[in-house]
């Protein structure tokens, strides 16, 4: 018992801190409890997930949500692919180049906020000027303020962050495959993009996974880049299910229903994550 006592700090530290926050937010879920109904706690049983079913405001979220994580996903990946594939061949530098590229991903996502928030400012940003001054623009552009070029912004702070992110993990597969088979196939005359196709991709399957299901949670729950850089506007453009949940809980004080969005959120991105392990780790499996 007592090399088991070691434990008890630890799990009454994940329990305060993760388990009793999931099972409350729940719990709470299936309660009407605002500043609407003077915060007294009604049971509504499925009432909030009706009301969320029928929602136009959280299923626009969804679809900026939707639309933000497969755009930055699928760019991150490509970007770290190719950087990983690139660095691998690299043997006196390694070490730096992967220093270098790693600082993005160590900045706080607040930080890299403000620090694009000012690069697309309409009045003093530095792109605006760079344009400008290079003929390309003949005024300024609020960048923030467009529907579309808003997006666009955020997506390009996410992926100049989380591109490392990936990068490492793939680097770390690459080096792992058996340079044995790669000399296999040259003694059959393969090319590298069969090299690719018949070790590389099979190899870095598990890799891939991890890469995918972390990035996509992630992207997915995605909040301080969004809310520091705009809010969630213009007009909603860029308001992703977590700003939704933020401003349910903490503006309109409705903790029932912003506690509904969070379990759903939660529940769609189980389903991504089991899919993803069907579709690739299962597939790696097979292969091996």
């Amino acid at each position: 018992m007592k090399r088991y006592a070691w434990f008890i700090p630890a799990l009454v530290l994940v329990t305060a801190v993760l388990v009793y926050p999931a099972l409350r937010t729940l719990a709470l879920s299936f309660f009407h409890l605002s500043l609407g109904n003077g915060f007294r706690l009604e049971f509504g049983g499925l009432d909030n997930f009706v009301r969320l079913v029928g929602d136009s405001r959280f299923r626009a979220s969804l679809v900026v949500t939707g639309f933000f994580t497969i755009v930055s996903v699928t760019i991150e990946f490509i970007l770290g692919l190719l950087l990983a594939l690139a660095v691998n061949g690299f043997v006196r530098y390694q070490g730096v180049v992967r220093t270098t590229l790693l600082v993005p991903w160590t900045l706080p996502t607040a930080i890299i906020a403000v620090l694009w928030g000012w690069i697309f400012n309409d009045q003093y940003g530095v792109l605006n000027e760079l344009l400008i001054r290079s003929g390309v623009l003949h005024s300024p552009i609020a960048w923030l303020a467009g529907p579309n070029t808003a997006m666009a912004a955020i997506i390009l702070a996410d992926v100049w962050k989380t591109v490392p992110f990936v990068f490492i993990i793939l680097l770390a597969g690459l080096q792992r495959i058996p340079q044995d088979l790669y000399e296999a196939l040259e003694m059959d005359g393969a090319g590298a993009w069969a090299k690719f196709r018949y070790v590389t991709w099979p190899y870095l399957m598990p890799f891939v996974f991890v890469s995918l299901t972390f990035r996509i949670i992630q992207a997915f729950s995605i909040f301080d880049l969004v809310y520091v850089m705009t809010g969630g506007g213009p007009g909603g453009a860029t308001e992703t299910v977590s700003v939704y949940a933020y401003q349910t809980l903490m503006r309109y004080l409705d903790l029932g229903y912003g506690s509904t969005i969070v379990v759903a959120t939660v529940l769609l991105l189980a389903t991504v994550a089991l899919g993803l392990y069907a579709l690739l780790v299962r597939r790696y499996e097979r292969l091996f």
